[in-house]
């Protein structure tokens, strides 16, 4: 009887039904092999191909059964008609959140002029791999806590946890990139103060302090790596490079095994010259010229960033165009970079004597690397150890490193809280590469950056 219903529900399928099936059918095998790649047992999830098919064919399982009360009960009808549509439309943003793309705002100035406060970014997860989520379980489009008007709370919850595992990409950040990625420091957080962070908080305070504090600090709560805070950097170090930043320049070399090359040439510091972008903060001497708004406008300076010190000392944010333009004013009469005691405390908090400006060398770890712990890199690693790979870690002993790490640093230098102020990006918070800017706000201005919008976010 079932295989005679079956057979003739067969029949009775469209031309058009069969072609939707084979579409979805394909394009479902395609993503579960996707997926599966590296772990051949996930294909498993290929049993539910039949109801991919009964669903556009046959149509044995009745997905749509709330129709039948089209007539009898018009507001039932209703009431679970939008239900499906929004099941529907929250599976699809999940899934396309998870392993497509990904919204971005940009928050902050750390990559003005590359990217700006306002700006909105397509950002693709395929391009270094989607990340399977490790707290599969959450709500869409929110990334850890529920909107108020919501109740607040977790917006995830924290069973299943799975592990860390990388979907196959096309390729890996490189250096020059700009990376969209998750907080390092975000794994321990104040609920009510966030910025600093609460490892840079704990160092000036004190964990007795802050929890004593919560009218000042807040809750401190966990997260897991998926739930912490996206940031968006550009990467100067990628996996196996050795780093240092002497007078605002970086300098970088790469970590070389091959034979073919001597011990000079793989030794050789190689300048990582200054992008059109970079900006360092200046201090300017006038005559006692007060510049004007248009003026500031048209040189670039965003309404945050003019700050006038007293009558006769500005402070701004420039690029090296921006700076020689200003030069040519006449009612210039001096100009000095920042000095670099006004960066605070830097990475590895209280265990180095390096400054924002003039930094490291530091070496980047790369997956199967092997170092001697020493009492002088111990507490640069340390945290690695600890909090990223959950592996002992002893002074006098080879540690081999699990992951790949990466250094990312802001455009805008001086007003950046990047890798020199919390240590190395593990690969598994890696979150994907901005390909395109779909909106942009000027928030000083109200309006929209209409010649922003489309233009190319990777470089």
């Amino acid at each position: 009887m079932i295989l005679g219903s079956l057979k003739e529900r067969i029949d009775a399928t469209t031309r058009g039904g069969w072609i939707r099936a084979g579409i979805w059918s394909a394009l479902y095998i395609a993503f579960v092999i996707w997926v599966a790649w590296g772990d051949w047992a996930s294909l498993g999830w290929l049993v539910l191909l039949p109801l991919i098919v009964d669903a556009f064919t046959t149509k044995y399982i009745n997905y749509s059964w709330w129709r039948k009360y089209k007539e009898s009960k018009p507001w039932l009808y209703t009431v679970l008609s939008w239900v499906d549509a929004i099941v529907f439309a929250l599976v699809a943003v999940y899934f396309i959140n998870l392993y497509i793309f990904q919204n971005y705002q940009i928050p902050s100035s750390s990559l003005e002029k590359t990217l700006r406060v306002g700006d909105f970014l397509y950002v693709s997860k395929m391009a270094y791999g989607a990340r399977v989520p490790q707290t599969p379980l959450s709500m869409p489009l929110v990334q850890h806590t529920m909107p108020k008007w919501l109740g607040g709370g977790k917006s995830y919850l924290d069973k299943p946890h799975w592990e860390y595992k990388r979907l196959k990409g096309w390729t890996s950040p490189k250096k020059g990139d700009i990376v969209v990625f998750n907080f390092p420091a975000g794994d321990t957080v104040c609920t009510r103060m966030q910025n600093p962070d609460y490892y840079t908080l704990r160092y000036a305070y004190g964990e007795t302090f802050i929890r004593q504090r919560k009218d000042i600090f807040g809750d401190i709560v966990t997260r897991p790596v998926d739930r912490r805070e996206n940031y968006v950097k550009r990467c100067v170090g990628t996996p196996g490079d050795s780093l240092k930043i002497v007078n605002n320049t970086i300098f970088t070399k790469m970590r070389v095994e091959s034979l073919e090359l001597s011990e000079a040439e793989s030794n050789e510091w190689k300048v990582e010259p200054f992008r059109e972008g970079v900006q360092l903060n200046y201090y300017v001497q006038t005559d006692g010229h007060i510049f004007g708004a248009k003026y500031l406008d048209k040189l670039g300076i965003s309404m945050a960033d003019r700050i006038q010190i007293d009558a006769t000392t500005w402070h701004f944010p420039l690029t090296q165009a921006m700076k020689e333009e200003l030069e040519k004013n006449n009612h210039v009469l001096a100009m000095i970079v920042e000095p670099q005691e006004r960066g605070g405390h830097v990475y590895p908090l209280g265990h180095n004597e390096w400054t924002r400006d003039n930094y490291g060398p530091i070496y980047i770890p790369r997956k199967g690397d092997k170092i001697l712990i020493t009492e002088e890199n111990y507490w640069l690693y340390k945290r690695i150890a600890e909090a990223y790979e959950f592996q002992p870690m002893r002074i006098g002993e080879e540690y081999t490193f699990a992951m790949d790490y990466y250094w990312m640093m802001g455009d805008n230098r001086h007003n950046s809280a990047d890798s020199r102020y919390w240590g190395f990006v593990p690969e598994d918070h890696i979150v994907g590469r901005p390909v395109f800017i779909w909106l942009s706000l000027d928030k000083d201005k109200h309006k929209i950056r209409w010649n922003r919008i489309g233009r190319g976010a990777k470089r």
